[in-house]
């Protein structure tokens, strides 16, 4: 039996100075201390030895037990604290290395572009206001002057909350309430998130933005109107831009027009983007309608204004020659870090 103890002992001094990793150190405690290892098969040999031997033999093979057990655990513990040592010397810094480009953030492109409009619109004299996203059906439509049974109106094209309160399906519908809260002049304008229930296609979104203007004064005119959009996407657009305007029907204006830009990329001769046309259409505008202004509290006597607005992911399309609307919504690096 003591011959065995030694044997074990030695073995064991042989596999431990072998050993040079936390595995190896736990393999080596399940080979000699686990259920069925090398010392506990000692404790069985221990039965057959005599009455008077099992006292010093017991003793003899905890003693090992014990030394086992604790070399191997100053032997982890010294794997672990070179490791700690190892992990942090790769993690020092060396401040004589040149440093790494941090990438900056910037707006992303339709705030860039709502960020340019309002600049230029403030040149000209107008104000931004804020309306809430989410509106009374009031102010989205009956203050608008569409009637009950205009098909804009219907579940299948407005987003509803419940009976009274919807997500706005323009910004139009901070109308009324610059009408209810200031008196002329009135030069406001309103940009923001629209929601309206369409196909999602290239050309079209449930989530878009838009701009609005009015104009309220007396001896405001059509030519006043025409001047404005005129001087508005010329700076847009940077360059003097020819425009066209259609006879069109909004319930809020009267007359109401459509207006187009000569095309920038074809210079009017026709190409992909403005559908071989020559014209891109930018805007929706007109005359305030005389109800709008008396839902408003102003005598159309004595007051006269214009309203006009236009998407703004378009004007970035008819810029940028860009063929998808949905990919400003997607977060895909490789569009946003082209628009700097």
């Amino acid at each position: 039996m003591r011959e065995k103890i030694r044997a074990l002992q030695k073995e064991f001094d042989k596999s431990a100075k072998s050993a040079s990793s936390s595995k190896e150190i736990e393999d080596l405690r399940v080979m000699f201390l686990g259920r069925k290892g090398l010392v506990t098969s000692l404790m069985q040999d221990l039965k057959e030895c005599l009455p008077d031997q099992k006292k010093e033999f017991g003793k003899l093979i905890n003693d090992i037990k014990n030394s086992i057990s604790e070399s191997l655990n100053n032997s982890f513990e010294y794997l672990k604290a070179c490791e700690i040592e190892k992990n942090t010397l790769e993690e020092q810094v060396d401040i004589t290395l040149p440093g790494m480009k941090n990438f900056l953030g910037k707006a992303h492109p339709i705030s860039q572009m709502i960020d340019k409009m309002i600049f230029i619109l403030s040149q000209m004299g107008f104000s931004v206001y804020h309306s809430p996203e989410l509106e009374t059906e009031y102010y989205n439509y009956s203050g608008l002057n569409y009637p009950d049974d205009h098909p804009a109106r219907d579940m299948q094209d407005t987003y509803y909350i419940d009976k009274t309160y919807l997500l706005r399906s323009h910004t139009t519908s901070f109308q009324q309430r610059v009408l209810e809260n200031h008196t002329p002049p009135i030069r406001m304008i309103c940009t923001g998130k629209c929601y309206r229930n369409e196909t999602i296609s290239t050309r079209s979104h449930v989530i878009f933005h838009q701009i609005d203007a009015i104009y309220i004064d007396k001896n405001v005119s059509f030519s006043d109107l025409i001047s404005i959009i005129k001087e508005f996407y010329s700076k847009l657009f940077d360059e003097n831009v020819e425009i066209r305007i259609r006879s069109s029907y909004f319930p809020f204006v009267k007359p109401g027009i459509e207006v187009d830009v000569k095309c920038t990329i074809c210079n009017g001769n026709g190409c992909r983007l403005c559908k071989e046309s020559g014209w891109l259409e930018v805007a929706g505008a007109g005359m305030v309608h005389p109800e709008i202004l008396a839902n408003g509290g102003l005598d159309p006597e004595v007051y006269s204004g214009f309203a006009w607005g236009g998407g703004i992911e378009r004007v970035y399309l008819l810029l940028h020659g860009i063929s998808d609307i949905r990919l400003f919504l997607e977060n895909d690096f490789r569009f946003l870090e082209q628009f700097p």
